[in-house]
Protein backbone atom coordinates (compact mmCIF):
# COMPACT_ATOMS: atom_id res chain seq x y z
CA UNK A 1 0.00 0.00 0.00
CA UNK A 2 2.27 2.46 1.13
CA UNK A 3 4.83 1.49 -2.02
CA UNK A 4 1.85 2.06 -4.65
CA UNK A 5 1.17 5.46 -2.94
CA UNK A 6 4.49 6.75 -3.06
CA UNK A 7 4.33 5.35 -6.83
CA UNK A 8 1.98 7.53 -7.44
CA UNK A 9 2.73 10.96 -5.85
CA UNK A 10 6.37 10.18 -7.55
CA UNK A 11 4.28 10.54 -10.78
CA UNK A 12 2.35 13.01 -10.28
CA UNK A 13 4.59 15.23 -8.18
CA UNK A 14 4.82 18.21 -10.50
CA UNK A 15 7.67 19.42 -12.48
CA UNK A 16 10.87 20.80 -10.50
CA UNK A 17 11.61 24.69 -11.82
CA UNK A 18 15.16 24.18 -14.47
CA UNK A 19 17.64 25.26 -11.61
CA UNK A 20 16.37 22.56 -9.13
CA UNK A 21 17.29 18.56 -9.63
CA UNK A 22 14.71 15.64 -9.75
CA UNK A 23 14.65 13.70 -6.72
CA UNK A 24 16.79 10.84 -6.76
CA UNK A 25 14.93 7.29 -6.37
CA UNK A 26 16.50 5.44 -3.39
CA UNK A 27 18.49 2.62 -4.51
CA UNK A 28 17.16 -0.92 -2.89
CA UNK A 29 19.84 -1.14 -0.34
CA UNK A 30 19.26 2.67 0.46
CA UNK A 31 15.33 1.56 1.36
CA UNK A 32 16.86 -1.11 3.76
CA UNK A 33 18.11 1.56 6.50
CA UNK A 34 16.09 2.65 9.15
CA UNK A 35 18.14 5.79 10.00
CA UNK A 36 20.51 8.21 9.10
CA UNK A 37 22.68 11.04 10.04
CA UNK A 38 24.42 13.11 7.43
CA UNK A 39 26.22 16.65 7.74
CA UNK A 40 25.14 18.68 4.44
CA UNK A 41 28.68 20.28 3.38
CA UNK A 42 27.16 21.38 0.17
CA UNK A 43 24.65 23.04 2.23
CA UNK A 44 26.48 25.35 4.77
CA UNK A 45 26.92 22.16 7.21
CA UNK A 46 23.10 21.46 7.79
CA UNK A 47 22.89 18.14 10.19
CA UNK A 48 20.36 16.15 9.33
CA UNK A 49 19.11 13.01 10.96
CA UNK A 50 16.11 11.01 10.93
CA UNK A 51 14.95 7.38 11.25
CA UNK A 52 11.76 5.37 9.67
CA UNK A 53 9.07 7.69 11.26
CA UNK A 54 10.63 11.31 11.69
CA UNK A 55 13.49 13.93 9.97
CA UNK A 56 15.40 16.60 11.52
CA UNK A 57 17.34 19.40 10.89
CA UNK A 58 19.75 21.69 13.57
CA UNK A 59 22.04 24.57 11.47
CA UNK A 60 26.01 25.05 11.23
CA UNK A 61 27.41 28.64 12.26
CA UNK A 62 28.25 28.92 7.94
CA UNK A 63 24.45 29.42 7.94
CA UNK A 64 24.39 32.88 10.19
CA UNK A 65 26.20 34.63 7.74
CA UNK A 66 24.73 32.97 4.42
CA UNK A 67 20.99 33.01 5.05
CA UNK A 68 20.46 35.29 8.42
CA UNK A 69 17.97 34.98 10.83
CA UNK A 70 19.34 31.41 12.09
CA UNK A 71 19.11 29.79 15.25
CA UNK A 72 20.15 27.15 17.19
CA UNK A 73 16.54 25.74 16.96
CA UNK A 74 15.72 22.04 15.46
CA UNK A 75 14.07 21.75 12.38
CA UNK A 76 11.43 19.46 11.53
CA UNK A 77 10.35 17.20 8.24
CA UNK A 78 7.39 15.76 7.04
CA UNK A 79 8.53 12.06 6.12
CA UNK A 80 6.33 9.53 4.39
CA UNK A 81 8.80 6.75 3.62
CA UNK A 82 10.42 4.46 6.08
CA UNK A 83 13.75 4.94 4.68
CA UNK A 84 16.04 7.88 4.69
CA UNK A 85 15.41 10.81 2.25
CA UNK A 86 16.46 14.14 4.00
CA UNK A 87 19.91 14.06 1.64
CA UNK A 88 18.83 13.00 -1.17
CA UNK A 89 15.82 15.51 -1.19
CA UNK A 90 17.90 18.78 -0.08
CA UNK A 91 20.81 17.38 -2.77
CA UNK A 92 17.69 19.06 -5.48
CA UNK A 93 17.61 22.70 -3.94
CA UNK A 94 14.10 22.07 -3.63
CA UNK A 95 13.51 20.72 -0.36
CA UNK A 96 10.13 22.63 0.42
CA UNK A 97 8.49 20.80 -2.24
CA UNK A 98 6.50 17.48 -2.00
CA UNK A 99 8.18 15.41 -4.26
CA UNK A 100 7.00 11.81 -2.92
CA UNK A 101 8.63 11.11 0.36
CA UNK A 102 8.30 13.92 2.17
CA UNK A 103 9.38 17.86 2.34
CA UNK A 104 10.76 20.42 4.71
CA UNK A 105 8.07 22.98 5.76
CA UNK A 106 8.26 23.66 9.36
CA UNK A 107 9.74 27.10 9.63
CA UNK A 108 12.33 27.54 12.44
CA UNK A 109 12.74 31.18 12.13
CA UNK A 110 14.14 32.51 15.28
CA UNK A 111 12.44 30.10 17.88
CA UNK A 112 13.75 26.38 19.19
CA UNK A 113 11.35 24.67 16.84
CA UNK A 114 10.93 21.19 18.15
CA UNK A 115 13.26 21.00 20.99
CA UNK A 116 15.47 23.49 21.18
CA UNK A 117 16.89 24.92 24.18
CA UNK A 118 17.69 28.54 26.50
CA UNK A 119 18.42 29.60 29.76
CA UNK A 120 15.33 30.86 31.14
CA UNK A 121 16.24 34.09 33.00
CA UNK A 122 14.24 37.10 34.02
CA UNK A 123 11.23 36.24 31.99
CA UNK A 124 13.40 35.67 29.32
CA UNK A 125 15.24 33.28 26.88
CA UNK A 126 18.52 32.91 26.36
CA UNK A 127 20.13 30.83 23.12
CA UNK A 128 23.17 30.09 21.82
CA UNK A 129 24.05 30.20 18.74
CA UNK A 130 24.55 27.33 15.74
CA UNK A 131 26.39 24.19 16.73
CA UNK A 132 30.11 23.59 16.21
CA UNK A 133 31.95 20.61 16.52
CA UNK A 134 29.73 17.50 15.17
CA UNK A 135 30.86 13.51 15.76
CA UNK A 136 28.48 10.68 14.64
CA UNK A 137 28.52 7.67 16.59
CA UNK A 138 26.57 6.01 14.36
CA UNK A 139 25.19 6.90 10.96
CA UNK A 140 22.71 4.12 10.79
CA UNK A 141 21.84 1.82 9.59
CA UNK A 142 19.28 1.42 13.21
CA UNK A 143 20.23 4.64 14.54
CA UNK A 144 21.02 8.09 14.46
CA UNK A 145 23.54 8.89 17.31
CA UNK A 146 25.58 12.46 17.45
CA UNK A 147 27.10 15.06 19.77
CA UNK A 148 27.21 18.92 19.13
CA UNK A 149 28.97 21.68 21.00
CA UNK A 150 27.31 24.95 21.21
CA UNK A 151 29.73 27.29 22.07
CA UNK A 152 29.53 29.78 25.90
CA UNK A 153 26.38 32.30 25.18
CA UNK A 154 25.57 34.89 27.93
CA UNK A 155 22.79 34.67 30.56
CA UNK A 156 22.20 38.33 30.60
CA UNK A 157 25.78 39.97 32.53
CA UNK A 158 25.52 37.54 35.01
CA UNK A 159 27.40 34.51 33.48
CA UNK A 160 28.30 32.91 30.35
CA UNK A 161 26.92 28.82 30.15
CA UNK A 162 28.01 26.41 26.99
CA UNK A 163 26.65 23.19 26.15
CA UNK A 164 27.54 19.55 24.49
CA UNK A 165 24.35 17.81 23.49
CA UNK A 166 23.87 13.95 22.32
CA UNK A 167 21.17 12.87 20.11
CA UNK A 168 20.10 9.68 19.59
CA UNK A 169 17.33 8.41 17.60
CA UNK A 170 16.47 4.81 17.44
CA UNK A 171 14.15 3.23 14.37
CA UNK A 172 10.44 2.47 15.31
CA UNK A 173 9.91 5.88 17.75
CA UNK A 174 8.97 9.61 17.08
CA UNK A 175 11.46 10.60 19.47
CA UNK A 176 14.79 11.55 20.22
CA UNK A 177 16.20 11.74 22.80
CA UNK A 178 18.83 14.49 23.47
CA UNK A 179 21.82 14.16 26.43
CA UNK A 180 22.21 17.55 27.41
CA UNK A 181 25.46 18.78 29.23
CA UNK A 182 25.47 22.89 30.38
CA UNK A 183 28.66 24.09 32.13
CA UNK A 184 28.61 27.80 33.56
CA UNK A 185 30.88 30.29 34.96
CA UNK A 186 28.68 30.37 37.94
CA UNK A 187 27.89 27.34 40.18
CA UNK A 188 23.97 28.27 40.36
CA UNK A 189 21.33 25.87 39.20
CA UNK A 190 20.37 26.50 35.68
CA UNK A 191 16.21 26.87 35.18
CA UNK A 192 16.54 25.44 31.44
CA UNK A 193 13.47 26.53 28.86
CA UNK A 194 13.12 23.67 26.21
CA UNK A 195 10.77 25.51 23.09
CA UNK A 196 7.89 24.44 21.16
CA UNK A 197 8.05 27.27 18.38
CA UNK A 198 5.18 29.10 17.92
CA UNK A 199 4.62 29.28 14.18
CA UNK A 200 2.43 31.41 13.03
CA UNK A 201 0.39 30.91 9.54
CA UNK A 202 -2.93 31.44 7.70
CA UNK A 203 -3.72 34.86 9.38
CA UNK A 204 -1.71 34.20 12.60
CA UNK A 205 -3.12 30.77 13.52
CA UNK A 206 -0.76 29.15 16.11
CA UNK A 207 -1.97 25.50 16.20
CA UNK A 208 -3.49 23.66 19.37
CA UNK A 209 -0.78 23.70 22.32
CA UNK A 210 -1.53 20.86 25.58
CA UNK A 211 0.19 20.97 28.67
CA UNK A 212 0.56 17.98 31.55
CA UNK A 213 2.61 19.24 34.58
CA UNK A 214 1.55 15.91 36.21
CA UNK A 215 3.87 13.52 34.00
CA UNK A 216 6.21 16.72 32.61
CA UNK A 217 5.41 17.05 28.70
CA UNK A 218 3.71 19.02 26.22
CA UNK A 219 2.68 18.67 22.71
CA UNK A 220 1.91 20.83 20.05
CA UNK A 221 -0.85 20.40 16.83
CA UNK A 222 -0.07 22.50 14.29
CA UNK A 223 -2.29 24.68 11.97
CA UNK A 224 -2.72 23.51 8.51
CA UNK A 225 -0.65 24.85 6.43
CA UNK A 226 -2.15 25.09 2.79
CA UNK A 227 -2.00 22.13 0.58
CA UNK A 228 0.72 21.22 3.02
CA UNK A 229 -0.41 19.27 5.99
CA UNK A 230 -0.33 19.85 9.60
CA UNK A 231 3.19 19.31 11.85
CA UNK A 232 3.05 18.31 15.11
CA UNK A 233 5.78 18.72 17.90
CA UNK A 234 6.02 17.47 21.56
CA UNK A 235 8.76 17.84 24.54
CA UNK A 236 9.20 14.99 27.41
CA UNK A 237 10.96 15.79 30.35
CA UNK A 238 11.58 14.67 33.99
CA UNK A 239 9.17 15.30 35.91
CA UNK A 240 11.94 15.13 39.35
CA UNK A 241 13.23 18.15 37.45
CA UNK A 242 10.29 19.62 35.83
CA UNK A 243 9.67 23.57 37.23
CA UNK A 244 6.43 24.54 35.32
CA UNK A 245 5.75 25.81 31.76
CA UNK A 246 6.42 29.61 30.08
CA UNK A 247 6.28 31.06 27.17
CA UNK A 248 8.17 33.88 25.02
CA UNK A 249 6.60 35.84 22.00
CA UNK A 250 8.41 32.42 19.62
CA UNK A 251 7.91 29.85 21.85
CA UNK A 252 6.15 27.80 24.38
CA UNK A 253 8.02 26.02 27.17
CA UNK A 254 8.81 23.04 29.81
CA UNK A 255 11.21 24.54 32.10
CA UNK A 256 14.00 22.01 33.83
CA UNK A 257 15.80 23.01 36.66
CA UNK A 258 19.68 21.58 36.02
CA UNK A 259 22.82 21.59 37.79
CA UNK A 260 26.03 22.52 35.86
CA UNK A 261 27.96 20.11 34.79
CA UNK A 262 25.39 17.25 35.06
CA UNK A 263 23.79 15.87 32.12
CA UNK A 264 19.93 15.78 31.73
CA UNK A 265 17.84 14.04 29.71
CA UNK A 266 14.67 15.08 27.58
CA UNK A 267 12.83 13.91 24.67
CA UNK A 268 11.44 15.55 21.66
CA UNK A 269 9.56 14.76 18.88
CA UNK A 270 7.49 15.36 15.46
CA UNK A 271 4.96 14.00 13.07
CA UNK A 272 3.45 15.26 9.79
CA UNK A 273 -0.58 14.45 9.49
CA UNK A 274 0.65 13.09 5.94
CA UNK A 275 3.21 10.68 7.08
CA UNK A 276 0.73 7.51 7.62
CA UNK A 277 1.19 7.37 11.74
CA UNK A 278 -0.91 9.99 13.31
CA UNK A 279 -3.42 11.95 10.66
CA UNK A 280 -5.33 13.36 14.01
CA UNK A 281 -4.06 15.53 16.80
CA UNK A 282 -6.19 12.76 19.26
CA UNK A 283 -3.72 10.08 17.31
CA UNK A 284 -0.69 12.36 18.18
CA UNK A 285 -1.54 13.23 21.91
CA UNK A 286 -2.63 9.78 22.83
CA UNK A 287 1.06 8.53 21.52
CA UNK A 288 2.30 11.64 23.34
CA UNK A 289 0.93 10.11 26.85
CA UNK A 290 1.46 6.45 25.90
CA UNK A 291 5.41 7.36 26.04
CA UNK A 292 7.36 6.58 29.00
CA UNK A 293 10.88 7.26 28.34
CA UNK A 294 13.84 6.78 31.13
CA UNK A 295 15.86 10.05 32.01
CA UNK A 296 19.14 8.10 33.16
CA UNK A 297 22.13 10.44 30.98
Amino acid sequence: MRGTLLAALLISAPALAEDHERLRPATPDEQQARAAVVIADYRYGDLLWENDRIAHRIYSRALEAAEPPSSSGIDAWGKRVRWPYMDRQLRTGDQHADHGEGLDFYNVGTGRGAGGIGIWYDNKLWTSRNYVRPHILSAGPAVADFTVDYDPWPVDTLYTVRETRRFTLPAGTNFTRLTSTLTSSSDAELVVGIGLAKRPINGGKLGEIAKDAANARMSWWGPPDGDKGRMAAAVIVDPAAFAGFAEDADNYLILVRVTPGKPFVYYSGAAWDRGGDFATREAWESYVADQHPGFRP
